[in-house]
């Protein structure tokens, strides 16, 4: 910054210049200032709305350090942003303030700046802007000189609907856009334009979402539980919240959460799960932003002691302070992702499905329809809990299934509680868990699906207390959970003979196996009483021991 910027940054007194902006220390921004400021002298220089930039993203990161809440913040650094650009769009078009509308897309269009963000721009024009390359080229470098980080487009409302048609995230871009300034009969036009049926129709705009997502989870190897996750795009992260709000806009003509809820697609308590999730997601992601002064979406290795210090975790005896903090992240995108899960089902039910499709009885408890495994009525759990383990069993042994009605999986987390001790003591549902773990096919699968219903900690309580459990140290790359699911997986594949080639002589001994599950079950029970006092492997020994003769199973 230069000497002149640099000067602004202090007021007569001395003081930091920011502070000039707040309604007192530490306090809101002080919106009239701000705009008799800007608006006193629109000629001002290239300097004094670099300082104003500059003091607005330190006044934003004391307040956040102070314990604001980020939503706020995140409003407030797009309504700052918003006055800027606007003075900005103003000193460099003047004369075609009737003619072009500024309009802010995608993140910055929902209000959620980050202070490494980008800030997403479009200029609409009735007709094309050739005629205003030189006035646009200016203002755009006048923008990014004075430190903010742009995407930057200009189209006519034919460019914008060419762009959308093509383009599922141009589409997507401008659905969640807003007028800053301009013409707003000419905005509303285009927003007519970009809407469906016009282009992108509700079944596939989902289409195209679910493949998005599918494509984006592949990218981190369909699992949130790494040990240095994305905040921003891995699954059961931000962007799977903003899927949801999507495909909501798109078919219910609503990206209003709250209205999910009067839908029917909610509940109140599932509604405060994501909303608190998405504001955890927030803060962690703002505080990466903030300590490394850029766009920075990894919570990696090194920011997190600095996160969970700063957020005022403690260590404790046999818990870091970071693996606690670690531990609240990973059970947060579980639920995350479990409501992803059953929202984009209902969703599929209501945009793809037939709701009048025929239904097939499977067993007396669960039915089949559009594919999808159900219950036949709200109280099958209730009545018969032994149910919330049968349905795995139902999966595997019923391969063409595409998975669980979102219907059910709500059912089932509402009946999670039916699985305490005199459940665990249930012959027939100690039958039930081992065949699970005998069955031909499906085995890793399903103890995956159950850890994400929760089925799998519940029914194995010290199985519950791994779930989320990372360890801090570079050796392990996933949380406790995982890994032990994957150590599961591996010996799956050792099991069956169409992985032979992979690894000759492992697969040559575990199918020489009588009992195989005793080797699943080993792989299961091997980090089970990671974070306990003790040598975990001697504590687990226990637990595993515990287990097998609770379950009749003998020890020679």
């Amino acid at each position: 910054m230069n000497q002149a910027a640099d000067s602004e940054l202090i007021d007569d007194q001395g003081a930091p210049a920011h502070q000039k902006f707040l309604t007192g220390s530490g306090g809101s921004f002080d919106w009239k200032h701000i705009d008799n400021w800007l608006n006193a002298e629109t000629k001002k220089p290239l300097n004094h709305y670099l300082a104003l930039v500059q003091t607005t993203n330190i006044a934003l990161k004391e307040r956040f350090f102070d314990g604001v809440k980020v939503d706020k913040l995140l409003q407030e650094r797009s309504i700052v942003t918003d006055k800027i650009i606007v003075a900005a769009f103003k000193l460099f078009l003047s004369n075609d303030l009737k003619k072009i509308a500024l309009i802010a897309v995608g993140g910055y269009g929902r209000q959620e700046l980050h202070p490494g963000s980008d800030i997403d721009l479009m200029l609409l024009g009735s007709e094309k802007l050739n005629s205003k390359k030189e006035e646009i080229a200016e203002l755009q470098a006048f923008l990014w000189d004075i430190g903010l980080d742009l995407a930057f487009s200009a189209r006519t409302i034919k460019e914008c609907k060419s762009a959308c048609s093509s383009d599922l995230t141009v589409a997507t871009s401008l659905m969640e856009s807003r007028l800053l300034c301009g013409p707003k009969k000419l905005y509303e036009k285009m927003m007519l334009e970009i809407a469906h049926p016009n282009i992108w129709p509700a079944r596939a705009f989902f289409e195209g979402k679910i493949k998005e997502q599918q494509k984006r989870h592949h990218q981190f190897d369909d699992t949130a539980y790494n040990l240095e996750p994305n905040i921003k795009n891995g699954p059961g992260c931000l962007r799977d919240i903003q899927n949801i709000i999507w495909i909501a806009m798109r078919h219910f003509e609503t990206g209003d959460l709250n209205q999910l809820v009067k839908l029917g697609f909610l509940t109140g308590a599932q509604l405060q799960i994501l909303i608190q999730g998405r504001s955890f997601l927030w803060k962690i992601r703002f505080a990466l932003h903030a300590i490394t002064n850029r766009k920075e979406e990894r919570l990696l290795f090194e920011y997190q002691t600095q996160i969970a210090e700063m957020f005022g975790y403690q260590n404790a005896s046999y818990s870091l302070a970071v693996e606690q903090l670690m531990q609240l992240y990973y059970r947060t995108v579980m639920d995350i992702s479990r409501l992803n899960e059953m929202l984009l089902q209902l969703f599929q039910e209501a945009i793809l499905l037939n709701p009048n499709a025929n239904i097939e009885p499977l067993t007396p408890e669960f039915e089949i329809k559009n594919g999808f495994l159900q219950v036949c009525n709200d109280r099958v759990f209730t009545n018969n809990p032994s149910a919330l383990l049968e349905i795995f069993l139902l999966l595997q042994q019923n391969p063409e299934l595409k998975g669980v009605s979102a219907r059910t999986i709500v059912l089932i987390r509402r009946g999670i509680h039916l699985i305490n001790d005199e459940f665990r003591q249930s012959p027939q549902n100690q039958r039930l868990f081992l065949n699970i773990i005998k069955a031909p096919e499906g085995v890793t699968h399903e103890l995956r699906r159950m850890n994400l219903y929760g089925v799998l900690g519940q029914y194995i309580p010290s199985f519950g207390r791994i779930v989320g459990r990372m360890q801090y140290d570079l050796f392990h790359a996933y949380t406790v959970d995982q890994h032990t699911l994957f150590v599961v997986s591996n010996l799956r594949r050792f099991a069956l003979d169409r992985f032979n080639h992979e690894f000759p002589r492992c697969s040559e001994i575990m199918q020489q196996l009588q009992t195989p599950e005793i080797a699943y079950l080993a792989g299961l029970f091997h980090d089970i009483a990671k974070g306990r006092a003790g040598d975990h492997s001697e504590l687990g020994a226990v637990s595993a021991e515990e287990f097998c003769l609770q379950h009749g199973m003998s020890l020679y």
